[in-house]
């Protein structure tokens, strides 16, 4: 049989305060002494009473909750990254709702179209882009969003990622330093602003040195096509030093090349990765790597939301976050060069 609901009119009554004590008790940042927190929750405790979050955000148009949408986990570094994102949101009194997409404008739009519909107060959406009309429709549902780890042309759109183009400068000009002349790059997928800037930033330093990349191979961010891009660009007249758009892939191209190849690394060929995920740093790998200044790219979604959403902070915001270069052991160390 079910029992009928406890109501907040029964635990003021039980606590002896008023009913907005209750109120101010379960809802983050309001104001209640901490003598009546405890008479307060010591009555729901004993009452069995829980807070209808539903029916407190219907009454004061805030859910506290952010939805989050990211296409894909497989990628150590979004894991990661969505654990900072929601203990930060958590800190600040909000929770986290998260949405799968594919990459693929359409389905994006879908799913924040469902996130509209659960009322959060604004969206973080981590490795996608969206079109112009479905950013129009949040701003004008009064739901701020922030992209990160991507960016996109939309002026109205606040970001946040590393230096992109600066990192794949810093791989280039460290690959050059260390004498190597035949260079190729394994390419992410060519839709991802990541992407696109760190290959941008890679080949631009190139030029500047006269050197042109000797292969080219796209892995579209999958272990699977990392290995066959592999393959391919070392079967004939191979590069002496290959940038990988990512970690995830440049685990796969390690492997490939050590254990189906049978080549040497760094003595036959160098490899330097992206993103600086835990598994770089594993003995097995050791992997030289740019890294993605995760936290303090977290910090920055977080605040700017935060701003948009308390403090109606509209101006959008693009922030590029400078990541170090991570030398370890798969790559040759160019002579005096210092981290």
């Amino acid at each position: 049989m079910s029992k009928n609901r406890v109501t907040s009119q029964e635990v003021a009554k039980r606590a002896g305060v008023s009913q907005s004590a209750v109120s101010r008790t379960f809802t983050t940042g309001a104001s209640a002494s901490k003598k009546t927190v405890e008479k307060v929750r010591k009555a729901a405790a004993e009452l069995g009473y829980r807070p209808n979050v539903l029916a407190r955000a219907m009454v004061s148009g805030k859910s506290r909750m952010i939805g989050v949408v990211v296409a894909y986990l497989e990628n150590q570094f979004y894991p990661e990254a969505l654990e900072k994102l929601s203990n930060e949101l958590q800190k600040c009194g909000y929770h986290v709702l998260i949405f799968m997409a594919k990459q693929t404008a359409g389905h994006i739009d879908a799913v924040v179209e469902e996130i509209l519909d659960y009322q959060v107060d604004g969206i973080i959406a981590a490795s996608v882009a969206m079109s112009s009309d479905l950013s129009e429709k949040c701003r004008a549902a009064g739901v701020p969003m922030v992209l990160f780890n991507r960016s996109q042309d939309d002026p109205n759109m606040s970001a946040v990622t590393s230096d992109n183009f600066s990192g794949g400068r810093k791989v280039a000009q460290f690959l050059l330093a260390a004498g190597h002349k035949k260079i190729g790059h394994i390419a992410g997928w060519q839709g991802a602003s990541t992407q696109r800037d760190r290959e941008a930033g890679f080949i631009s330093a190139l030029a500047e040195a006269g050197i042109a990349l000797k292969a080219q191979a796209k892995g579209e961010f999958e272990m699977e096509k990392a290995a066959e891009a592999t393959r391919e660009m070392f079967a004939h007249d191979p590069p002496e030093a290959v940038f990988v758009a990512n970690d995830h892939m440049a685990l796969a191209v390690l492997d490939t090349l050590r254990f189906e190849l049978g080549l040497r690394v760094p003595e036959d060929v160098s490899v330097v990765g992206y993103d600086d995920v835990p598994a770089a740093s594993w003995p097995a790998y050791n992997l030289t790597t740019v890294r993605q200044p995760a936290n303090r790219m977290v910090t920055n979604t977080v605040k700017i939301l935060l701003d948009q959403i308390e403090n109606n902070a509209g101006e959008p915001r693009r922030i590029a976050i400078d990541g170090p270069l991570i030398v370890r052991g798969t790559a040759k160390i160019p002579e005096g060069w210092t981290t």
